[in-house]
């Protein structure tokens, strides 16, 4: 996903931004909420943003009075986080709170730009506590585009401002805390050609997935070994490309459906699949019921059956 900084870039002068906010950005897009939020049990989002680093930008604190989630979508720097040191890049997320210091510092080579939320209340403590982000590491994902997707949907929905905002923010961050635990991988493993490796073939089957069939014509597109491409898949994504692929059919089969309305011999054919009878077993096999029977209980209850 291509992210850019400039929209809606503001100059975030002195006057504009809290104290705690760096000066030492090029460009911003920034949201607040509640800047003197109280206690609550829940989670409430205080504010949030994506800034681009100059190369001088550098944070050092040892106090800060919210817990906070940052994510580097682009370039290259260091943290030190709770007296330890680590390597920023893309697809790095980390978190720190109240009593943690922390120190950030962009590369001037490849300055960074980072993702930001910070927010507070019981319930964001308990789930930073269950997540990797709350042993105060920095967490390497592994599909950086996923996260960027979530803030993206964050930072609309906080410059929304109506009464809704404050509660989908609050669940787009429980959201991201989840996606990072989902998504977690040995930070070390990043440094090796697999990772690069894995997104490239998860790319080419998001965008070929229709007329794609077998893990064989995968791998041989992607210039891999097959079985390497299942270790790939288990490695990062836990489960195999075969059931990525599936679900990615099944996804596109179950809004053809009801939404196209098409007959379920057109949409075995839409999907490159043998025939109608293999497209229906595959069906079954992961939603639990025939693609009758689904268009049946959709037309009945307005929507697909859970």
């Amino acid at each position: 996903m291509r992210v850019n900084a400039a929209e809606n870039a503001t100059p975030a002068g002195p006057a504009d931004r809290p104290a705690f906010l760096s000066t030492r950005v090029s460009e911003a897009r920034r949201y607040f909420l509640n800047l003197t939020p109280r206690s609550v049990p829940g989670l409430e989002v205080v504010c949030g943003g994506v800034e681009r680093c100059q190369p001088d930008y550098v944070i050092e604190r040892t106090r800060f009075p919210y817990c906070a989630i940052e994510y580097v979508a682009q370039g290259e720097g260091e943290l030190r986080l709770g007296g330890r040191a680590f390597r920023l890049r893309p697809g790095v997320a980390f978190a720190y709170r109240p009593g943690v210091s922390h120190a950030i510092r962009t590369s001037a080579q490849s300055p960074m730009l980072k993702y930001y939320v910070d927010f507070v209340g019981r319930e964001a403590n308990r789930l930073l506590a269950a997540s990797p982000l709350g042993r105060w590491d920095a967490v390497q994902v592994s599909a950086p585009s996923e996260l960027i997707e979530l803030f993206e949907s964050l930072q609309r929905n906080g410059e929304a401002e109506n009464r809704f905002t404050g509660r989908i923010c609050a669940t787009l961050v429980a959201l991201i805390i989840l996606k990072v635990s989902e998504r977690a991988m040995d930070f070390g493993a990043a440094e090796s050609r697999a990772l690069p490796t894995y997104e490239r073939v998860r790319r080419h089957i998001e965008e070929h997935y229709p007329r794609l069939k077998t893990v064989e014509e995968i791998a041989r597109a992607c210039h891999v070994n097959a079985a390497y491409l299942c270790r790939l898949f288990q490695r990062f994504d836990h489960r195999s490309p075969y059931q990525f692929l599936l679900r990615l059919k099944m996804n596109r089969a179950a809004g053809l459906l009801l939404d196209g309305g098409l007959m379920v011999k057109e949409v075995s054919a839409e999907l490159n699949f043998a025939d109608p009878y293999h497209f229906s077993r595959a069906f079954k096999r992961v939603y639990g019921v025939s693609p009758d029977r689904f268009v049946k209980l959709g037309k009945r209850h307005g929507q697909p059956p859970a």
